[in-house]
């Protein structure tokens, strides 16, 4: 026999999938900022080591 009425926690399901996956991109976006930025320090260090080596 099939229920009747609305389907139990299909409405909580989407609700995670959606959290979830805007986690994970949240995590990406970081993860790829800090990685810019840890570059741009580096080029940094290295341009004024290179500045002082003339």
């Amino acid at each position: 026999m099939a229920k009747k009425g609305k389907e139990k926690n299909t409405l909580n399901k989407s609700k995670n999938s959606k959290l979830m996956k805007q986690k994970a991109a949240k995590i990406r976006t970081e993860k790829l900022r800090n990685k810019e930025r840890l570059e741009a320090i580096i080029k940094k260090a290295n341009d004024t080591k290179n500045k002082v080596k003339e």
